[in-house]
C-alpha cells in the first residue's frame, strides 16, 4: 500500500511519514517545492529502523498519482483550498484524509470555521459527493508524532459523509497503534477540529505539567 501526504514537508506530515512507514505502509510526501520533498523524505528516512516501509518525496501531483487510494492533507489552513484546487481532477478516484484545522492566522489558540462549518466539511463541499472526505488526526501532536520511539499518546476523533471512505480511514490509521472512534458525519468536524487550539492552549500553559497532550476517551 501506498499512501500520499500533501504537505508532508511540515511537521505533522514528517511525523505521520515515519509512523505510517514504521507501519509498513509505503508514503510518498507531496509539496509545491518537489525538491524539497525529496530532500525532506531522505533527511526522514535516515531515522528509519531495518526492514520499515519506503519514503519517497516529490510534487503534489506526482504524490497523489502514486497513492493507491488514500492521500493525506497536511498543508497550513491558508494552503487548504488551493492545494485542493490544483488537485482536483488528480483526486478523482482517491480518498481524501483531511488533517487540516482552520486555525487564525498568528494565534493558534483560535479557530477561525469557514462558512461550511469546517476544515472538512469545506473540502467535502468544494471536491463534491465523487471525492470523499474524511476529517481525522486533527488532535494529534506533531511533536508525539516524530517520537517514534514512544506510542502516541491519545485516540483518534473520524468523521466524515462516507461510511465505506471512513472505513478505509480507520483501518489504515489503526496501523498507528491507536484507536479510532467513528464520531458520525462530517459536521462533527466542527467540534473535532475545535479541540485543537484548546489543546494547544493547555498545551503551552504555564499553569499546566504537559506539553503534549491529546485526546483520551474513557468509560467504565
Amino acid at each position: 500500500m501506498t499512501i500520499a501526504i500533501l504537505g508532508g514537508t511540515g511537521p505533522q506530515g514528517r511525523g505521520l511519514a515515519l509512523r505510517f512507514a514504521m507501519a509498513g505502509v509505503d508514503v510518498f510526501i507531496g509539496s509545491r517545492d518537489a525538491s524539497r520533498a525529496a530532500e525532506i523524505s531522505s533527511e526522514i528516512t535516515t531515522h528509519l529502523p531495518t526492514g520499515a516501509a519506503t519514503i519517497i518525496g516529490g510534487s503534489n501531483q506526482h504524490a497523489v498519482e502514486q497513492a493507491d487510494e488514500m492521500v493525506i492533507l497536511s498543508v497550513p489552513w491558508e494552503a487548504h483550498h488551493p492545494t485542493l484546487e490544483s488537485l482536483r481532477s488528480n483526486l478523482r478516484g482517491k480518498i481524501v484524509l483531511d488533517i487540516v484545522v482552520p486555525l487564525a492566522e498568528n494565534n493558534p489558540k483560535k479557530v477561525v470555521m469557514p462558512s461550511e462549518g469546517s476544515a472538512t466539511e469545506s473540502a467535502q463541499a468544494f471536491l463534491g459527493d465523487d471525492i470523499p472526505v474524511v476529517g481525522a488526526l486533527h488532535n494529534v501532536s506533531a511533536k508525539v508524532l516524530q517520537e517514534i520511539k514512544k506510542p502516541i499518546n491519545c485516540d483518534i476523533l473520524i468523521c466524515g459523509n462516507n461510511l465505506d471512505a471512513k472505513n478505509k480511514a480507520t483501518e489504515l490509521i489503526e496501523k498507528l497503534g491507536v484507536k479510532v472512534y467513528n464520531c458520525g458525519l462530517a459536521e462533527s468536524a466542527r467540534a473535532i477540529e475545535a479541540l485543537t487550539p484548546i489543546l494547544i492552549r493547555l498545551n503551552i500553559s504555564k499553569s499546566t505539567s504537559f506539553k503534549h497532550a491529546g485526546i483520551k476517551i474513557w468509560g467504565e
